[in-house]
C-alpha cells in the first residue's frame, strides 16, 4: 500500500495560527477500489480532513482576510507569481513535474503518457504570457484591478474581484480546477477550492508550489477535498463566499446553486458535450488521412472525458474518401494513438458502459442495418458507423459515432434536442463554408467552433460556455466625474 496523498493544501499562516495542534481528522478514500487494472493501482488512496464547525469557520475567516490584502497586490505580481509554477510544471527537469505525472496516472485514471500530455496542454495556457494575453484581451486596461481609470469620458472606473471565491471542481479531467483557480486569483480573489476525487493532484500541488514561488498569494489559497456535501466548512463556505464557481453534472450544480444565497454570484458549468464536422472537400485521398489523426486525437484526448471531446462526427458525403471509408481510417488513427497515449484504467460501471454500447452495435450491424462497429479487442476504443443522420451521446472512454450526412447543412437539425448541452463544434471544410456553418450551429446552442486539432486546448481567453471567464467575477465601480 503506498502512502495516502494529501488532497488538502492550506494557507500557511493559517496553521499557524489556529489555536490546537489538530484541527481536524483525517480520513482516506480509495480512489481506484472499482478499476478494471493489472497493477495494483487500487492501492493509491487519498487522505482527506475532516472539518468540524470551528476548523472550517476559522479557514474561511483567515482567508477572506487574506482576499482583502491581496487587493493591495499589484496585478503583474499575480501573473509572475502563477507563470512562475507554471514554468516548473513545464520544466521536464523539474521534480514537481515528475510528482505531478507520477500521481495524476493512479488518481485520475489516466496513462502516464497521457498525464504528461494533459500537463503540458494545461500548463502552458498558466504561464505569465498567456495570463498577460487573457487579461488584455478581457479589460481594455487590466490597470483596473489596481486603481481607477479613465477608459472614457465624464467617468473613470475599477474592477474589484470577489474578496473570496468558492470553486466546486467535477474531477473528470485533471487541471481544471487549477485553471478555475488561476481566473479567481487573476481578479485578485482569494480562493477555496474543493476539486473532484479525479482531480485532487494537481491543484494540491499548485497550491504548495504558490507557498515556495509567490508567497504573497498562497496565504489567499486553500484546497481541500471533501466527498459529496458532507462537511460543514461545504455549507459555510456556500454562505460566505461572494462568488461560487460550479462544475459538475445537472444535479450537482443544481444543488449547489439551491443553497447559494441569491445576492452571491453563481458561475455554472453543466454538463457539456462537444461534436465534429468533416465536409467532402476534406475527403480527398490526400486529406482525409490527415483529418482521422486529428479527429482520433480531439476525441482520446482526457480519454474523451472533457467537455470539449466529441461524442460524433458527422461526414459529408460526396467525397472520394466516403464516409464508410474514412471511418476505417478513423479507426486506424484510434489505434494508433492506443499505443502512442494508452487510455487509463476504467472503473467497473464504466467498461459496462463501453461493452453495452459496443454491443447494442454489434447487433444492429448483424441485422444488417448498414451499421458497422470498429473496435480492438485489447483496448476500449470503438467507431461505430450510423446508418441514419442522428446524434447519438456515447458513453465516452473513446466510444465515437460517425454519421453519414448528404450535407453538413442538415447536421445542426439533428442537435436541436441538445442545443442546450452543445459546446465545442470542430469542423473542417472549406473556409468559404465556416461562417455558414458556424452561423447554423449557433443557433442550435453551440458556443465554440473550431478545428479538430484545436478542439482540446481552447486558449485562456475562449468564451467559456459562451461568456467572459472574467466577466462574471469582476465588480465594476463608476467614478463620474464632477459636474464643472
Amino acid at each position: 500500500m503506498k502512502s495516502p496523498f494529501d488532497a488538502c493544501c492550506l494557507p500557511p499562516s493559517w496553521g499557524e495560527s489556529f489555536d490546537t495542534s489538530e484541527p481536524f481528522v483525517w480520513e482516506t478514500v480509495q480512489v481506484a477500489e472499482d478499476q478494471v487494472v493489472e497493477d495494483q493501482v487500487a492501492d493509491v488512496a487519498v487522505r482527506y480532513p475532516v472539518w468540524s464547525g470551528d476548523a472550517a469557520e476559522q479557514l474561511l475567516v483567515a482567508l477572506s482576510e487574506a482576499g482583502a490584502r491581496l487587493a493591495g497586490v499589484p496585478s503583474s505580481d499575480v501573473v509572475i507569481g502563477i507563470g512562475r509554477v507554471a514554468d516548473r510544471f513545464l520544466d521536464a527537469s523539474d521534480s514537481l513535474r515528475r510528482e505531478a505525472i507520477d500521481l495524476l496516472r493512479p488518481t485520475a485514471g489516466i496513462s502516464k503518457a497521457m498525464a504528461s500530455e494533459i500537463l503540458t496542454g494545461m500548463a502552458k495556457d498558466w504561464t505569465g504570457e498567456r495570463l498577460t494575453e487573457l487579461l488584455s484581451r478581457e479589460l481594455e486596461d487590466p490597470g483596473v484591478l489596481d486603481g481607477f481609470r479613465r477608459l472614457g469620458e465624464g467617468r473613470r472606473v475599477r474592477a474589484r474581484g470577489p474578496q473570496l471565491t468558492f470553486h466546486v471542481g467535477a474531477g473528470t479531467v485533471p487541471g481544471v480546477s487549477v485553471t478555475s483557480m488561476i481566473r479567481a486569483l487573476l481578479v485578485k480573489s482569494a480562493v477555496l477550492l474543493k476539486p473532484g476525487l479525479g482531480d485532487v493532484v494537481l491543484p494540491v500541488l499548485f497550491a504548495q508550489a504558490l507557498a515556495e514561488e509567490a508567497p504573497l498569494l498562497s496565504d489567499a489559497v486553500a484546497v481541500a477535498y471533501w466527498p459529496g456535501g458532507a462537511s460543514p466548512l461545504e455549507g459555510l463556505a456556500l454562505q460566505r463566499a461572494e462568488a461560487v464557481v460550479a462544475y459538475g453534472g445537472n444535479e450537482a450544480v443544481a444543488s449547489l446553486r439551491a443553497r447559494t444565497p441569491v445576492t452571491t454570484k453563481f458561475i455554472a458549468h453543466h454538463h457539456r458535450l462537444s461534436v465534429g464536422l468533416v465536409g467532402r472537400e476534406r475527403l480527398s485521398v490526400e486529406h482525409a488521412p490527415r483529418v482521422a489523426r486529428s479527429a482520433a486525437r480531439a476525441v482520446s484526448m482526457f480519454d474523451q472525458r472533457g467537455c470539449v471531446s466529441p461524442h460524433a462526427i458527422f461526414v459529408e458525403e460526396g467525397g472520394s474518401v466516403d464516409p464508410g471509408e474514412w471511418a476505417e481510417l478513423l479507426a486506424s488513427a484510434m489505434a494508433d494513438l492506443e499505443v502512442e497515449l494508452p487510455a487509463g484504467e476504467l472503473t467497473a460501471t464504466d467498461a459496462s458502459a463501453v461493452h453495452q454500447m459496443r454491443g447494442s452495435a454489434e447487433l444492429r450491424e448483424a441485422s444488417g442495418s448498414g451499421v458497422r462497429v470498429f473496435r480492438s479487442a485489447e483496448s476500449f476504443w470503438t467507431v461505430i458507423l450510423e446508418d441514419e443522420l442522428r446524434f447519438v451521446p456515447s458513453c465516452l472512454n473513446r466510444v465515437v459515432s460517425v454519421v453519414p450526412t448528404p450535407d453538413l447543412g442538415d447536421v445542426a437539425a439533428s442537435l436541436t434536442e441538445v442545443g442546450r448541452y452543445l459546446q465545442t463544434v470542430a469542423i473542417e471544410a472549406a473556409e468559404d463554408r465556416l461562417p455558414r456553418l458556424a452561423e447554423m450551429l449557433s443557433a442550435v446552442g453551440a458556443t465554440r467552433v473550431t478545428s479538430f486539432e484545436k478542439a482540446p486546448w481552447p486558449p485562456p481567453w475562449w468564451h467559456h460556455d459562451g461568456t467572459s471567464v472574467l466577466a462574471g467575477l469582476i465588480r465594476w465601480i463608476d467614478l463620474e466625474d464632477a459636474d464643472p
